[in-house]
């Protein structure tokens, strides 16, 4: 009977002792965690705190330096993912890992197609991909090109074909961070699911409500080290970022001051991205700090993609009041707008370039003397991005693509602010990074208004909008629904217009 008892209480899996170098670079120092079956057992800490190393050692995809992973007790090493895989262990990344040139049903089932006899039955595999992607709370055709999807749409998927692997542990590394609330609360109603079927689960997010809720045990990594473990039950929100970040950080947002009057600094009249966004209308104020708000799929950054010129478009845009067209990003550059992509990794840096080549690259005729680069200028220009910014890592020879994320996201933000424009517009601002490296960003972002620049901020996180801004567009299927400012900027209301649900529906869904 005893034996029995041992056995339930057994981990599906434990480290002992694990660390992790890269070069004379400790990332992960003699760690030691026991993961259990039907238990989410939720990992958090800033960027950098070594959180992604620890899953892909357990995943598979890293060697350990030192250590050793058990699996029921024994011993184990993984050659790769797929003897991991084999093991039962699924990993849904951070990053997006889709071929895009393929459909949803085709990325689901790559590597395990569905056949009919000697054929590929294609539309097996369209049904249970649409299934899988419906369970997750979304419509997504199946059959449709996954580099057409949005950021968060392409998450959805990608979480969809992990979980198409038979598995006992399941790890997902920030699957919330492109999803608005509705999709969240869709997801934890997975993860749940999960949890019940008597899955270990593994979850990494910066989003601290939203481990409370779904998390039984939290442990906390800082600089590598594991710093605590606790019930979830035992930890609020702010016990968990004081653990993080080893301070107070109760007072997220900075104070915002909103002028009586702005004039406007841009006028978006009737505008159009064909399949995305249908006769928007918007104004943006000198020094203001104006939301988009939406579900996945509700056209915010197509919209604001066709206004600056990355996508086909259609409609009048007037800049301090002055009639203006931008056929390409270039046009709206030299205007004095710049956009920063939602896709970090994808469209803001060149992760396989230095700092210094990041930071320049779309101001370099400022550093060019003659028909040379001015490389003491850049490397001077690097310095003060580094103070100014607070960008960390080891050295200012590194590849942009080994930053952590939330130093990827400064440097992305020194390097627009390198052009000196008067607009700003922030996709997803913090998407996938910690709260310490949040407090810095937002304050950035207050400075900017302070300093008379005007600034659009498209996210998910209805905190962050109502935290930040003055007010906030909310924008569904396409169309702009409302606007809230003032005592109306709460999450219910903003869920009222974003989902057309009744206030009682809403207020489920915000709480």
């Amino acid at each position: 009977m005893a034996d029995a008892a041992a056995t339930r209480d057994m981990p599906v899996m434990q480290v002992e002792g694990l660390s992790k170098s890269f070069g004379p670079v400790e990332v992960l120092r003699d760690i030691g965690l026991s993961f259990h079956a039907g238990k989410v057992h939720a990992i958090i800490g800033e960027n950098g705190a070594g959180k992604s190393t620890l899953m892909k050692i357990l995943a598979g995809h890293l060697e350990p330096t030192n250590g050793t992973i058990r699996i029921d007790g024994e011993p184990v090493t993984f050659t790769g993912p797929v003897e991991a895989e084999a093991r039962g262990i699924v990993l849904v990344h951070q990053e997006i890992l889709l071929a895009p040139d393929l459909t949803v049903a085709q990325n689901l089932f790559l590597g395990r197609e569905l056949s009919n006899g000697l054929m590929v039955d294609d539309r097996v595999m369209n049904e249970r991909a649409a299934k899988a992607v419906r369970d997750l709370g979304v419509k997504i055709d199946p059959r449709v090109v996954v580099g057409r999807l949005s950021i968060a749409q392409r998450q959805l998927v990608q979480i969809a074909r992990a979980l198409l692997v038979p598995h006992r542990v399941a790890i997902f590394d920030e699957p919330t961070a492109s999803l608005t609330p509705v999709e969240t609360e869709a997801l934890l109603k997975v993860i749940d699911d999960i949890r019940n079927s008597g899955i270990a689960v593994l979850y990494i997010s910066h989003r601290l409500p939203e481990v409370k809720t779904i998390a039984d045990t939290v442990s906390v990594l800082r600089d590598g080290n594991l710093v605590a473990t606790h019930p979830a039950a035992d930890l609020q929100p702010v016990d968990m970022a004081r653990l993080m970040v080893g301070r107070d950080v109760s007072k997220l947002y900075p104070d915002r001051h909103a002028a009586a009057t702005r004039r406007p600094a841009l006028e978006i009249e009737d505008f159009s991205v064909p399949g995305y966004a249908s006769h928007a209308s918007f104004t943006l104020g000198k020094g203001e700090i104006l939301g988009f708000a939406g579900l996945v799929g509700a056209g915010r950054t197509e919209l604001l993609e066709g206004v600056v010129g990355l996508r086909t478009a259609h409609g009048a845009v007037k800049l301090a009041g002055k009639p203006v067209h931008f056929a390409n990003v270039h046009d709206s550059m030299r205007a004095g707008i710049v956009y920063l992509s939602e896709d970090r990794k994808g469209k803001g840096l060149l992760l396989q370039q230095d700092l210094r080549v990041n930071l320049t690259l779309a101001s370099l005729g400022r550093f060019m003397r003659g028909l040379v680069i001015d490389r003491r200028k850049e490397r001077a220009a690097l310095d003060r991005a580094i103070g100014e910014f607070d960008i960390r890592g080891g050295r200012k020879e590194m590849l942009a693509g080994q930053l952590s994320g939330g130093n990827q996201q400064k440097l992305l933000l020194a390097k627009m602010m390198m052009l000196e424009p008067e607009i700003v517009v922030i996709d997803e601002p913090t998407r996938g990074i910690d709260i310490g490296t949040k407090e810095q960003i937002y304050k950035f972002i207050a400075r900017l208004a302070e300093g008379g620049k005007s600034v659009i901020v498209i996210s998910s996180e209805m905190p962050e909008l109502i935290g930040i801004c003055d007010r906030i567009v909310v924008m569904r299927a396409g169309r702009i629904v409302g606007e809230v400012t003032g005592e109306h900027m709460t999450e219910n209301e903003i869920v009222v217009l974003a989902t057309g649900a009744t206030a009682e529906e809403a207020a489920l869904v915000a709480e």
